[in-house]
């Protein structure tokens, strides 16, 4: 049978306190949805279909994919009201697997459990036995050990808030059961809402047998209803990925001091210090050292790249043996070559950087091409925005460029040119050849400094 996923995605979260949709919280990066969303897929669902509500559009604007169906509730009635939601869009013949889009740590092996036990009947759902259920709705069997109904905590009697097996939130169904049940759901209960829990009661007082699957792990299950959870459930989702990237054989200097907001494809004999933050995608080549407090975004690193403390490394390229930092900046659609040498309080925009060269000291290069083995002295900048148009510099193979440089684009330094300190460039460097422009130095005999009376 064809599996449908649908995503609950339309409550408030009153607990968060803030004006952003629960399920647009990040976790690791992303929003609380988009980790359902991948799991959703990693299970080739014939359709995904997600209820969204508070917040309006700004739930379906924060995603392109074309893969999603999208209903708004426009009244949060309750988990059954959204169910109610989906049905016209339901194909009649789906197994429907019904997720929560703020439980974003669940396994796609323990819904492919639940999945396998829906042979044995038309609903099944996924429970957890938590020391501390306090929250949940109880999980209620009859006196053979079959699932009878869940009953949500406000309903619960003192005796039945003592057991320990809850409600997950996550239920599989056939599709044409659920067009059966869910318009006959009621709203008598403590919260006024309908409870897509009562299908379970439904469905066993019908003579149905309900399937349970118990989550091995109550981490991969719990929700996020507040600011603490998001928080517990950030360090163990990096506690995970620190330890499958050292089984993997990353070296990081201390695992609770990792943060991994995205993919990070690892060579062999990697080392990451403290602190450091990895988004989007990011490849390090064999042999890479990253030093503590950097972060990189959208970055390959080809083998023994070498990143000193303090540094900002955003959608750029380096290449084999390089060196940068401390404290460097390298911005978009930079690329660096092998063996160059990147120092301390440098910032490389939009540039391409040939083998071998340097720009060892506080320097600002943005908008230019550098060829193989130049030096740029410290306090160079590249001036490459004239107030309304950006423009670039050329500096060739073999160019030595002096300390407190400015070189005013667009201009080209010719291959084996020197640039004298304290120059300022305002039109082409003849390659081989001394360029300065300094004024004369002069001393003046006899002169005095002012001093205050």
């Amino acid at each position: 049978m064809a599996v449908s996923v649908i995503i609950l995605a339309a409550g408030q979260g009153k607990r968060m306190h803030s004006s952003l949709p629960k399920v647009l919280h990040q976790l690791a990066g992303r929003p609380l949805l988009s980790h359902v969303i991948a799991t959703a897929r990693q299970l080739n669902p014939e359709q995904i279909i997600v209820v969204y509500g508070h917040g309006g559009e700004t739930v379906p604007k924060a995603f392109s994919a074309a893969d999603i169906t999208w209903i708004r509730q426009e009244l949060q009635l309750g988990t059954g009201h959204a169910a109610l939601q989906t049905l016209p869009y339901v194909k009649p013949g789906a197994m429907l697997l019904i997720l929560s889009g703020d439980v974003p740590l669940v396994k796609t092996e323990t819904l492919k459990r639940l999945l396998v036990m829906m042979d044995q009947g038309k609903v099944g759902l996924l429970t957890v036995d938590l020391p501390n259920p306090n929250g949940y709705g109880r999980i209620i069997r009859d006196r053979v050990g079959k699932v009878s109904k869940i009953i949500e905590e406000a309903d619960a009697s003192p005796e039945q808030r003592q057991i320990r097996e809850v409600n997950t939130g996550i239920t599989a169904i056939e599709a044409r059961y659920l067009k059966q049940i869910v318009p006959n759901l009621s709203n008598n209960n403590a919260q006024g809402e309908y409870y897509l829990t009562d299908i379970i009661e439904y469905a066993a007082t019908s003579g149905e047998k309900v399937a349970a699957v118990s989550a091995a792990d109550p981490i991969e299950v719990m929700g996020i209803n507040d600011r603490q959870q998001l928080a517990y459930l950030e360090r163990v989702y990096q506690k995970r990925e620190a330890a499958r990237l050292m089984g993997e054989g990353v070296t990081l200097g201390d695992p609770n001091r990792f943060d991994l907001r995205g993919e990070l494809v690892a060579g062999e004999d990697v080392f990451i210090d403290i602190n450091v933050i990895i988004e989007g995608k990011v490849i390090l080549g064999d042999g890479v050292k990253i030093g503590p407090h950097c972060y990189l975004r959208n970055a390959v690193l080809g083998k023994g790249v070498e990143v000193l403390a303090n540094c900002v490394i955003e959608e750029a390229t380096i290449d084999a043996r390089a060196r940068v930092g401390p404290f460097t900046r390298i911005r978009p659609e930079t690329r660096l070559g092998e063996g160059v040498h990147i120092g301390n309080f440098v910032e490389i925009k939009k540039s391409t950087i040939r083998d071998n060269s340097k720009v060892n000291h506080l320097s600002y290069i943005g908008d230019t091409t550098i060829g193989k083995e130049v030096n740029i002295g410290a306090g160079t900048i590249t001036c490459n925005y004239d107030g309304a148009s950006k423009h670039r510099t050329i500096i060739e193979d073999g160019a030595f460029v002096g300390s407190d440089t400015q070189l005013v684009a667009p201009v080209k330094v010719g291959a084996g040119a020197t640039i004298g300190a304290g120059t300022t460039i305002t039109r082409d460097a003849p390659p081989g050849e001394l360029t300065l422009s300094r004024a004369p130095q002069r001393s003046s005999p006899g002169w005095k400094r002012p001093s205050k009376k």
